[in-house]
């Protein structure tokens, strides 16, 4: 922290972040470089059985399987009504049924308990990938009727 620039960083150490679905050489990457895994754009089952490969990998060289944080990146797609999700699921080029199994995807109360899913799988963080940038609405309805469930 000899640096001369202003303001100092807030933290000591930029984190490492390592995601993907790989069955044995992930797991064993993100165990011994990783402070967060990252499970991409997958179900809470895959998601679940992945974040059990990287806390078995982590125990394996004398890590605790607790000492990272475990993630997800889902694309969102929330809407008032049906009407309304299939409205911003087309608008992305996705299909309702697809984003419902591998992302959060419905009214809020369904995304809220999909999110529960996730929690349950062991993700203590998500990252959502919004595609339709100018849907500025669809950004208003999740902070007011989702992530206002959330507490």
């Amino acid at each position: 922290m000899d640096s001369p620039g202003l303001p100092k960083p807030a933290q000591s150490k930029v984190p490492v972040l390592i995601g993907g679905q790989g069955a044995t050489r992930t797991p064993r990457l993100a165990a011994r470089y990783a402070d967060e895994f990252n499970m991409p754009f997958a179900s809470p089952e895959d998601s679940e059985r992945q974040f059990g490969r990287v806390r078995e990998a982590a125990e394996a060289i004398g890590r605790k399987g607790d000492d990272l944080v475990y993630s997800n990146a889902l694309v969102v797609c929330v809407g008032k009504d049906d009407a309304e999700v299939a409205r911003r699921a087309a608008a992305i080029g996705r299909e309702v049924a697809e984003l419902k199994e591998n992302g959060l995807a419905g009214s809020p109360a369904e995304v809220v308990e999909k999110i529960g899913r996730y929690a349950e799988a062991g993700a203590s963080r998500l990252y959502l990938q919004m595609l339709d940038l100018n849907d500025l609405d669809h950004l208003e309805l999740i902070s007011s009727q989702v992530q206002a469930q959330l507490g």
